[in-house]
């Protein structure tokens, strides 16, 4: 017998059974995503899909060759057909703006946009950190104020809400602008110099390259070491702090709490100004929901001329193990009805039924392969239906189907073939 062959490590299937992790079921899948989909168009976010591979530089260019991804995580390799270096994307906002500079999506208007699907870090697999994972985000642009920032973290919090989690916290930060991020740099940079007997390799390597990394590290000997460093927020110039100013007060006109974080610079180079994570104590180490900011500067760094732009992506397997964690029931859709049958009249009138409820609206599924009534209902309840639907000779002489509950049991009842999708489509929302 041949080897059976198993998926990558840290990637994972999406499985049509209850026994999967909640994370990997795609009935749960499906009922997100359809929760978000109704949530993004509230909000006037119109659909973007792009390729899952892009050219490396694509990354390199966009989220910083010092960072992370670009240096660690990122699958890439060489097109052996012409050579080109390929990666998987690690994440959609270089995607996202290398499709609207190619197609000329800001010519004449502001754009906001969304994306969903499958994203390639090469990380240590753990509950909620995969290598490939799934992410929703989204990107507006062509909008320079404050408020944009603020209707995207509130939209968030609005989501929290449909999905009645609780314990979702905002950790608000800014990043400043340019001049701002130069001054501190410098500071920074006196500082790490002036405490190198603390630093570990990592930060060592980073403290000239990319500084305001060092400051988001997990090291705990160097934790008293970075909160006593220079923070950025002390360096904002004015426009930068009525930038933030403005955000922080449509926010708390919309009831939003949140805590503002000095240490909070996101892992990749491209952010300005606002920065933001939504963060639960409820997924132990990986307590990152969501995450975003202001990227004002990559639309022009792409190669487009310069325009504004702000966004956030969200890990959705990390979104199910909250909902799961919370016992957040999602609206998982049921089959309407399993159609046993048994007879040569009665599959005739069977293939007619099933065609004539789904006609109507009614999802239905049509036994297959023959068998005994009783193999067959034991099918019916494996399929998840609400009804078993019987068609036997008698019923078949009488152009008559028999109706079983299989949720709330009962009496069975036998109804006219054209009452059926009636009777089940008024006990669809039960």
């Amino acid at each position: 017998m041949a080897k059976t062959l198993q998926a990558v490590k840290g990637m994972n299937d999406i499985l049509p059974v209850a026994k999967a992790a909640p994370e990997f079921q795609s009935a749960r899948w499906e009922a997100l995503e359809a929760v978000l989909r109704e949530w993004l168009h509230a909000y006037g976010y119109r659909n973007i899909r792009t390729p899952i591979v892009e050219p490396t530089e694509l990354f390199v260019r966009s989220i910083g060759e010092v960072t992370d991804i670009v240096e660690k995580e990122m699958y890439t390799f060489t097109d052996q057909l012409n050579g080109d270096s390929l990666t998987l994307r690690p994440e959609g906002t270089a995607s996202c703006l290398r499709a609207v500079l190619e197609h000329n999506l800001l010519y004449d208007s502001p754009q906001r946009l969304w994306y969903a699907g499958p994203m390639f870090r090469h990380e240590r697999p753990q509950r909620g950190r995969y290598r490939q994972f799934h992410q929703v985000g989204v990107e507006a642009l062509g909008y320079a104020g404050p408020d944009m920032d603020a209707e995207q973290i509130i939209m968030l919090a609005d989501l929290w809400q449909r999905l009645g989690l609780t314990g979702m916290r905002l950790q608000l930060n800014t990043l400043g602008e340019k001049a701002s991020r130069a001054a501190h740099r410098e500071k920074l940079i006196a500082y790490l110099e002036a405490h190198q007997d603390v630093l570990d390799e990592e930060a060592k390597r980073r403290m000239y390259s990319n500084p305001l990394r060092v400051l988001d590290t997990k090291n705990p000997a160097m934790q008293a070491m970075v909160e006593a460093a220079p923070k950025l927020i002390e360096f904002l110039d004015d426009a930068s702090l009525a930038h933030f100013d403005g955000l922080q007060a449509r926010l708390k006109a919309a009831g939003v709490d949140y805590e503002i974080t000095p240490r909070l610079v996101r892992g990749l180079d491209y952010y300005n100004l606002t920065v933001f994570e939504w963060v639960t104590d409820h997924l132990g180490a990986q307590s990152t929901v969501c995450g975003g900011g202001r990227y004002d500067a990559l639309i022009e760094q792409m190669g487009g001329k310069p325009n504004t732009a702000t966004g956030w992506g969200m890990g959705l397997e990390r979104l199910l193990l909250i909902l799961e964690s919370q016992q957040r029931p999602l609206p998982v859709q049921a089959l309407d009805a399993y159609l046993v049958h048994q007879g040569e009249a009665a599959t005739a009138l069977a293939w007619n039924v099933a065609m004539q409820l789904r006609s109507e609206g009614c999802s239905v599924q049509q036994h297959m392969g023959g068998g005994s009534f009783k193999s067959q209902m034991k099918k019916a309840d494996q399929a998840g239906a609400r009804f078993a639907l019987i068609i036997g000779d008698e019923e078949a002489a009488a152009g008559q189907v028999t109706v079983k509950d299989l949720r709330e049991g009962g009496e069975q009842q036998r109804v006219a073939v054209a009452a059926v999708a009636a009777l089940l489509r008024s006990n669809a929302h039960d």
